[in-house]
């Protein structure tokens, strides 16, 4: 079959061309044209356009032919890019750098980051802080000095607006595979007994987890109970950790249960497993 190029569209937090109404990219022989109608402030962000080889249904992207600008759509009373909640959680991580997504309408438009107890601005110094227009104040090297509550605020043409709340959490765990840990309420038990088998995982708050169980009545279609949880902790001097749990709960327990419970956690760096017994006494 023959090669040809396709041209796809992207804007400010689309993956894909197809978010677009189908009359809004137009293909050309030479070039490809996105139009946006009824445009706001939300659409204030990165545009990007590549070329897409296509071997028939199979197309790749084309990384050496990608152009991208970016776009400020000023509106009436907002000068910053509209939010979809009135709070957001940022966390710190001292391995990596933080953002405070505060982006702005107009580019003339000053903006200053503060801090909302005790009272003050925090300055962008270049140093700990910059402010980069297209992602808001961006923190180098995060630490546990940072945390609080902050706001920002924007000046332009004579008007001043004030952004949403972030609330910033500072995290202190290993990166990686997840630290994981498994408890049986008891490791002997009696005919009758419920069985119940806990899986532990202590890791970044903004990191999921998922659990996967092994246990010894699974190929015998043995019925059991599990249930997933999670919450954040503070631990330490003031980490936001988050421990997620999943425990397999087997009633009225069987000769058939006795054995291997197995638990498997994965996270997007890797996974961990671990097992523990459980024995009729």
């Amino acid at each position: 079959r023959g090669r040809e190029q396709r041209c796809k569209a992207f804007g400010p937090g689309l993956t894909d061309c197809a978010h677009f109404s189908p009359d809004s990219v137009k293909q050309h022989a030479r070039y490809s044209q996105l139009t946006l109608v009824n445009s706001t402030a939300a659409d204030t962000g990165e545009f990007s356009c590549w070329a897409q080889l296509c071997d028939g249904y199979i197309c790749r992207r084309d990384e050496a032919k990608k152009g991208s600008t970016y776009i400020f759509f000023t509106e009436k009373g907002e000068l910053f890019v509209p939010s979809p909640s009135y709070f957001d959680v940022v966390y710190l991580n001292p391995d990596s750098q933080a953002v405070v997504p505060c982006r702005v309408t107009a580019l003339a438009a000053k903006v200053t980051l503060h801090r909302e107890f005790p009272a003050k601005e925090i300055p962008a110094n270049g140093t700990d802080i910059v402010y980069d227009i297209k992602r808001g104040f961006v923190y180098l090297q995060p630490h546990s000095d940072h945390q609080g509550v902050v706001y920002c605020k924007a000046e332009a043409e004579g008007k001043s607006q004030i952004s949403i709340k972030y609330q910033l959490l500072y995290v202190d765990v290993p990166s990686g595979p997840p630290s994981t840990t498994i408890l049986a309420s008891s490791n002997k038990v009696k005919g009758g007994d419920d069985i119940r088998v806990l899986c532990t995982v202590l890791g970044a708050p903004d990191v999921e987890v998922e659990f996967r169980w092994i246990y010894p009545g699974q190929k015998d279609e043995r019925p059991v109970t599990i249930q997933d949880t999670w919450r954040l902790i503070h631990r330490g001097l003031g980490h936001t950790t988050r421990i997620s749990q999943s425990v397999i709960t087997a009633e009225d327990a069987e000769t058939i249960d006795a054995g291997y419970y197995i638990c498997t956690a994965q996270n997007p760096r890797g996974q961990t497993t671990v097992a523990t017994t459980v024995d009729f006494s």
